[in-house]
């Protein structure tokens, strides 16, 4: 892990249609670094109903699918 690096911590609430199907709304949680440790400092700016949390590498854009774009991740177009 790279001291320093920067997560996105996310909420992800399932909720099911009128229909039975299942989508994923997924909610701003708050932010993590890593410490030179190892460890993480984790700042939440909302708390999650079901007490779970997701943590992933911060992007700084994302395509419509929700993937990084590759201009986010570094690679030229």
């Amino acid at each position: 892990m790279v001291t320093g690096k920067r997560y996105q911590v996310f909420s992800i609430k399932e909720t099911k249609a009128g229909d039975g199907k299942v989508t994923s709304v997924w909610v701003r949680a708050g932010s993590a670094w890593v410490n030179r440790d190892g460890s993480f400092n984790v700042y939440l700016d909302v708390l999650p109903l079901d007490g779970k949390l997701h943590v992933r590498e911060a992007v700084d854009k994302r395509d419509a699918e929700g993937r990084p774009s590759q201009a986010s991740e570094g690679v030229a177009a």
